[in-house]
């Protein structure tokens, strides 16, 4: 995993975790903040990174980004685009 994978999967790490506190949070957390973050770090991805992740990053799929950069992209379902992980 290179350095920019590794922020990446913290920065989707972070934004589930502050997802699932929403509702209780206070001060509630900047979530358009965050997916700028993982936007910035997308494109910093080398040329050669998988298609698949970087499918799930153009298409805001950051559960099934999370899942693929942990190693468990075959939990992800299929979405309505067809794309199986």
């Amino acid at each position: 995993m290179t350095s920019i994978e590794k922020e990446l999967l913290q920065a989707l790490v972070n934004l589930d975790s502050s997802v699932k506190t929403l509702r209780t949070a206070s001060p509630k957390p900047n979530l358009r903040e965050m997916i700028v973050r993982i936007d910035v770090l997308t494109e910093q991805l080398p040329k050669g990174t998988d298609p698949g992740l970087l499918h799930y990053l153009h298409k805001k799929s950051y559960e099934k980004a999370r899942l693929f950069l942990e190693g468990r992209d075959a939990e992800n379902a299929a979405g309505n685009c067809g794309h199986v992980g």
